[in-house]
């Protein structure tokens, strides 16, 4: 089977895990479950709950991609809690108040299909209901309980929406290089960090290996977004599944700003083999590896 054919047939079954765990879509409020479920359901990458599982398996190092029963039942609701926190970011991040995007993914944006007030609660919705979704893990509770502390902090005023935060403040405006990096490590880094960590602590990794996936994450963010920036010049509206443009349509400044195309596509190589490296440092997952050096090439 060849990696994309592997990465599509993954992309589905981790698809319908998380299916698994949305609400039902009934009582007075079925409109806003039905506006949270729209938002997951529609399509994406799947990127951070196969990045936990990749790192549950690299971790648990049996030298099989087989989870028992048991083993789902511990892993599959932070999975699930992954995506709710992901997708309430998008919704948010597509409001009229920040990026005004109406398309996400090819179909109309959350906001765009049920209103600007159902979107926002929308996001609210998935934000909390992740960390209900989380606690049904049937992990042992020492584990579960550090795992959902690490969901809360990077997603949280330390985490994502702290980085969203800088970067709503600074948009229209132009950030230091700093300023930048840390909006980078935050809003898109910190839930890659959290899904690589998660991983590991519900394998039983100790906190010097947790420690170093969380580097390892960290360069996976920083080359995730340096490579959004790049597609949102190069890639097409088809492609993207979104209009094209759009940061420089809101006056953001991004990684090609300061450093131009050829320097910014020259650092998420170099980002990914670091990570590649600390990874590699832990144990050897070929699929978690190809999965990385995919994301250089991706177009979307």
């Amino acid at each position: 089977m060849s990696f994309i054919e592997e990465l599509k047939e993954k992309t589905k079954s981790i698809s319908s895990d998380i299916a698994a765990y949305l609400p039902e879509e009934t009582g007075f409020q079925s409109i806003i479950l039905e506006a949270c479920n729209y938002s997951v359901r529609n399509g994406g990458k799947r990127l951070r709950p196969m990045l936990m599982l990749c790192s549950y398996i690299l971790c648990r190092n049996n030298g099989s991609e087989e989870l028992s029963e048991e083993e789902k039942k511990s892993i599959a609701p932070f999975m699930a809690a992954m995506e709710m926190i992901h997708s309430s970011s998008l919704v948010h991040d597509d409001l009229p108040c920040m990026d005004n995007d109406v398309l996400r993914r090819g179909v109309p944006s959350t906001w765009a299909k049920f209103g600007e007030d159902m979107g926002t609660l929308a996001g609210d919705g998935l934000m909390l209901y992740a960390f209900e979704t989380a606690s049904a893990s049937e992990a042992d509770p020492g584990l579960k309980c550090r795992c959902i502390e690490i969901l809360a902090r990077k997603s949280g005023i330390f985490g994502m929406v702290g980085g969203q935060s800088v970067d709503v403040m600074l948009t229209g405006k132009q950030p230091d290089r700093d300023q930048l990096e840390f909006i980078y490590k935050e809003k898109t880094g910190a839930l890659i960090e959290a899904s690589i960590m998660i991983g590991a602590v519900l394998a039983g990794a100790d906190e010097a290996v947790t420690a170093t996936l969380e580097e390892a994450a960290d360069c996976v963010g920083m080359a995730f977004q340096i490579q959004d920036d790049i597609l949102d010049v190069t890639a097409t509206e088809e492609e993207l599944g979104k209009p094209v443009g759009s940061d420089s349509a809101n006056g953001k400044t991004t990684w090609l700003t300061y450093y131009g195309m050829e320097r910014s596509a020259e650092d998420v190589r170099n980002y990914t083999d670091k990570a590649l490296k600390l990874i590699r440092s832990i144990g050897s997952y070929d699929f978690f590896e190809r999965l990385l050096i995919s994301l250089i090439d991706r177009k979307a």
